[in-house]
């Protein structure tokens, strides 16, 4: 038997996601309340998580129960239309906790503004709809084998039929509607709403990286799905006009990575000062007295809250934006202030979860505590698109005055 046939018989498909009614929230304050709340109790056993692969079932149905699903959808549909700093706010709250609880809704997020810029009316109403009732929307984008991440082979015939196999699936395992992107007869790419339990579709738990380990961001098997058609959202319209689809996917992102770096700083700080022991030479009788140790604390702390400053400015620049017909140079300008803050964002998560055990000592690196899963989960979590390109996007717009590629990673 293959291993993706082991991963199916072994997988969580037969695990159904409830469908609870669902709170609406009403103002961003509620939402950063509803953060911190599930971000307490999805704290609690986050690093037994990670060590069992043990997925968050209960933290991501509080997730959903709380509101937070649909603080995004504009008011005119009966959401809370939070602003995109509180959006990124809500991300780096709950990441700092669990960062895989963090991702698995990310992509709902990206969808619902991609419905927002391209679906009809009538989709939009009834997927919002279907979101602030408690749906959860997963991903079927990206596919293996192929040559870029842009690459499609899944295919929807005309007659609604739709096959094709996907992987990185985060948040599918979790849905109740799957969003698959497929190109249609035209070679035109489309993104077609598939209810769970639809016959011929598949979700397999094998997702295997060494970080964000219990986003079950795995396989979806595509065989001969049908389609309603009145569920296929033509996506490719969105690229007919300016856009911030890649700024607001990546703001997400950047806010993960942010909350990646609090919780490994917030992690070194309290190994620190309760379980370390101070270097000989330091001649002080507590860890945290140790003049090297304290600065390299300081360091670590000015550069998150660099990065944190460049988050909410890139949501500040986003709400502006958004406020207001866009354009070229509009969606550009967010793209970039995005970019900006995804760098910072990618290096201290990566700088944080490693300093953590300069600091700490030998002692953190046991796997009763593991403190490693701060740098598996910045490592793996900031590959989802290379920093070198955002310094050259950086650089092309502020020097040039070039435009950025117009997509999901800008």
């Amino acid at each position: 038997m293959s291993s993706l046939a082991d991963a199916i018989v072994q997988s969580d498909l037969d695990v159904a996601p409830l469908l609870l009614p669902a709170q609406i929230l009403r103002n961003d304050a509620q939402a950063i309340k509803a953060a911190h709340e599930l971000a307490q109790v999805a704290r609690l056993q986050a690093a037994k998580r990670d060590q069992q692969r043990k997925l968050p079932w209960s933290e991501i149905e509080q997730f959903t129960r709380s509101g937070l699903g649909s603080i995004s959808i504009p008011r005119e549909y009966g959401g809370p239309q939070v602003s995109f700093v509180t959006l990124a706010e809500v991300f780096a709250i709950i990441s700092a906790a669990d960062p895989a609880l963090g991702q698995i809704p990310q992509n709902q997020f990206g969808i619902l503004n991609l419905i927002l810029g391209s679906a009809t009316e009538t989709q939009k109403r009834q997927l919002f709809k279907s979101v602030l009732d408690g749906w959860r929307i997963g991903n079927a984008g990206p596919e293996r084998d192929t040559k870029n991440t842009l690459e499609l082979k899944a295919r929807l015939t005309a007659d609604g039929v739709l096959n094709g196999q996907k992987f990185y699936s985060t948040g599918a395992l979790f849905a109740h509607w799957i969003a698959v992107k497929a190109l249609n007869d035209d070679g035109k790419q489309v993104l077609a709403f598939i209810r769970r339990g639809t016959p011929g579709l598949r979700i397999v738990d094998d997702w295997s990286g060494f970080g964000q380990r219990t986003t079950a961001s795995g396989t979806i098997l595509l065989n001969n799905v049908r389609v309603d058609s009145e569920l296929v959202v033509d996506n490719w319209k969105i690229n007919d006009t300016p856009n911030i689809q890649g700024a607001v996917s990546q703001l997400i992102q950047a806010a993960i990575d942010a909350g990646i770096a609090r919780g490994a700083i917030d992690d070194a700080i309290d190994f620190v000062k309760t379980r370390a022991r101070p270097w000989i030479d330091a001649k002080v009788e507590r860890a945290s007295d140790d003049l090297y140790v304290i600065a390299e604390i300081g360091k670590l702390k000015i550069e998150l809250h660099a990065a944190e400053a460049l988050l909410r400015k890139a949501g500040q620049v986003l709400d502006q934006v958004s406020a207001a017909p866009l354009t070229a140079e509009s969606a550009a300008r967010a793209s970039i202030a995005v970019a900006e803050a995804k760098v910072l964002t990618t290096e201290i998560s990566l700088l944080a979860s490693e300093k953590l055990f300069e600091l700490a000592g030998s002692r953190a690196t046991l796997a009763e505590f593991n403190l490693d899963r701060h740098w598996r989960n910045a490592r793996v979590h900031t590959l989802h698109d290379p920093v070198r390109w955002k310094y050259h996007a950086i650089g092309a717009y502020r020097l040039n005055g070039t435009l950025p590629n117009r997509h999901s990673w800008i």
